[in-house]
């Protein structure tokens, strides 16, 4: 496996936006966007929506992607 990251496209307020994220990352953010049950661009504009004007939409997502997950750890799920 590739640690590359991989350009994917998402649609965010209407508007097309592409995203370089690394597999196990996009894996991650999809799974989070099924348990939630919302669509992965409900979700990306979330994030897009939370995030600082210094950090781009792809180090956003994996920062959600690490505190979703450390907060699971640490609720035992």
């Amino acid at each position: 496996m590739s640690g590359r990251p991989v350009k994917r496209s998402l649609t965010l307020h209407g508007h097309r936006t592409s995203v370089s994220l690394e597999e196990p990352f996009w894996r991650a953010f999809r799974a989070i966007a099924k348990e939630r049950d919302v669509p992965i661009n409900v979700l990306a504009a979330e994030i897009d929506e939370l995030r600082g004007v210094d950090s781009g939409l792809a180090s956003a997502i994996r920062v959600y992607v690490l505190d979703y997950t450390q907060k699971k750890v640490q609720l035992g799920d």
